[in-house]
């Protein structure tokens, strides 16, 4: 056996006792932090009128805030880009189709596919983004 190997043993070994020695101290303080405090429960407020069931909910102000919140949670969805690769070499939407025939105006998809493959949002295509301008946010 080399000289090399005779010391590997003797580091793990060392290495093992420190980790558990570690693991130990951890343990202990961490029970030592726990049992120093006691849980209690929090105190209780006192009802300020009597009669009047604390669980009947406030509907008027429970609706308002629904609807206050709605706006909020759908604007961000109105303005987030709807194709995450669009203006990218690796676009799968960017498959516009184009025809001419004979004299007429050339005719194509683009147009249609444009706003969607430029990288725009709910509101920027033609007939879903009136829609989505109806909706609150």
């Amino acid at each position: 056996m080399g000289h090399h190997e005779a010391h590997e043993p003797a580091r793990a070994l060392r290495h093992r006792t420190l980790l558990r020695a570690g693991l130990t101290v951890t343990a202990v303080g961490a029970a030592l932090a726990g049992a120093g405090s006691p849980a209690q429960a929090a105190p209780v407020a006192p009802a300020s009128t009597v009669g009047q069931n604390l669980m009947s909910p406030d509907l008027p102000a429970a609706a308002q805030g629904v609807t206050g919140a709605t706006g909020y949670a759908i604007a961000p969805a109105k303005t987030l880009r709807l194709d995450p690769l669009a203006n990218t070499g690796v676009d799968p939407l960017n498959n516009g189709v184009g025809t001419q025939v004979g004299d007429f105006k050339p005719v194509s998809t683009a147009m249609a596919t444009s706003p969607l493959t430029s990288g725009g949002a709910l509101n920027d295509l033609p007939v879903a983004g009136r829609a989505a301008g109806l909706l609150p946010g």
